[in-house]
């Protein structure tokens, strides 16, 4: 078998216009994952190049198996005044995606048009806190995926619209990439949007790092619980986002504690100061302080009506951030 410096070069005398993305060879089982990218091949052209590609790999190199996917560039996103805004932590069941779909709803409640992207690829939950249980996916007349619409006025597009019901997604790396790709080249996210929240995965890992191909300029919000724990785990992804040049607006506290109807007190159930310990690590400000609630009886999401405790505190940190943002 050639060596993977050897498939590369090889590779490389067919394409064109084309560029190696990524190659790994997986020697164990005889398998070579190759991505190309170009900034778009006609199907002949991409028929011959998959035809090239897989003579190099297997008749000519000797390995088994191919993995080929041939993406198209990303373009730079052209200038608007739409504002991003990622939301992260650092772990799982902090309530993140929770967060996302009440603030981007608050910020439409107030007058803005917002947008929402699941990016939470492996476990992604919007729809269901939007309530929707039969998503329906439209293209425009350039074939490109027309966002959804919710009841609550937000926009929102997620991996769970376009995998098969109930089918886990088993993706590594790379491919993740190309389906961050589509939420914003073949999503219709048009001029007139003021901001779009993305709604990351918990960690550190493919995904946020993805992001700046794509929002480079994006603001972030960390979402913590006041248990120690999750608080050092969301000051790694509150860093992370450092790391990638987006400004942290600050940091949400969620079930930050639980309003006991019987005492009329706070009841700090899952400890306190978890907030204030991340803000100040990061170097910014604690927004907000969710309480333990559940939306009102009957209501079939996870939205607070405006009137709701909750719903109150997610419209004051919209006001919050829409200050910080003038």
């Amino acid at each position: 078998m050639r060596s993977e410096q050897e498939v590369r070069n090889a590779i490389e005398l067919v394409l064109e216009d084309e560029v190696i993305k990524h190659l790994a060879i997986d020697f164990d089982d005889s398998l070579v994952t190759v991505i190309i990218e170009n900034e778009g091949l006609d199907v002949s052209r991409e028929k011959v190049l998959s035809r090239n590609i897989a003579k190099i790999v297997k008749l000519d190199s000797g390995f088994k198996g191919l993995k080929l996917s041939i993406e198209k560039k990303i373009v730079e996103r052209e200038s608007s005044t739409t504002k991003y805004i990622t939301v992260t932590s650092g772990k799982g069941g902090v309530g993140k995606s929770s967060v996302s779909a009440n603030l981007a709803v608050s910020l439409a409640r107030l007058g803005k048009k917002v947008g929402i992207i699941d990016a939470d690829i492996y476990g992604p939950s919007l729809p269901q806190i939007f309530g929707i249980n039969e998503p329906t996916i439209t293209m425009n007349e350039k074939q490109k995926i027309v966002p959804m619409s919710t009841v609550d006025g937000v926009y929102i597009i997620s991996t769970d619209f376009l995998t098969e019901d109930d089918l886990p997604l088993m993706w590594r790396g790379p491919m993740l990439g190309r389906m961050l790709g589509h939420f914003f080249n073949d999503v219709v996210w048009d001029d007139d949007f003021d901001f779009i929240i993305v709604d990351l995965p918990p960690g550190t890992g493919d995904i946020p790092l993805d992001l700046k191909n794509f929002i480079p300029d994006a603001k972030a919000i960390v979402v913590t619980t006041p248990n120690k724990m999750a608080s050092n785990i969301a000051i790694k992804s509150g860093m992370m986002a450092k790391h990638l040049g987006h400004d942290i607006l600050g940091v949400v506290e969620n079930m930050s504690y639980y309003l006991n109807p019987a005492t009329n007190s706070e009841d700090k159930i899952f400890g306190s100061g978890g907030g204030n310990f991340v803000a100040t690590s990061l170097e910014t400000e604690l927004l907000a302080e969710i309480p333990i609630s559940q939306v009102k009886e009957g209501y079939d999401s996870g939205i607070f009506a405006i009137h709701e405790e909750n719903g109150m505190v997610y419209l004051g940190l919209a006001n919050k951030l829409l200050k910080k943002l003038q």
